[in-house]
């Protein structure tokens, strides 16, 4: 292979890349739990929080509450994650951990 074919896929794969990249940045991932909703973008920044649960919460109710946004946000942030992996995971894989 020549150098010039070597570049020529090389800066295919950097364009692949960061497109790719664009659209995991501008999707949503919302987490939930059974009290609480959150919208992460997919640069992993915190656009929303929602409480799901009506009604006063009680003083012994906010701990659950904490738990339950903690929750949803661990699971919004493994969402991003799994989008990450999925659409990036084949271009480090075959690079061989060059990056």
């Amino acid at each position: 292979m020549n150098m010039q074919n070597l570049m020529a896929q090389a800066q295919k794969m950097q364009r692949d890349i960061t497109k790719k990249k664009e659209e995991i940045d501008a999707t949503d991932f919302t987490g939930k739990s059974e009290w609480a909703e959150v919208i992460f973008s997919g640069k992993k920044e915190l656009k929303q929080i929602k409480i799901l649960k009506n009604g006063v919460i009680e003083e012994d109710e906010k701990e659950i509450l904490e738990d339950m946004i903690s929750i949803a946000i661990k699971d919004a942030l493994s969402k991003v994650d799994r989008e990450i992996e999925n659409k990036l995971g084949a271009y480090g894989q075959s690079l061989n951990g060059l990056f």
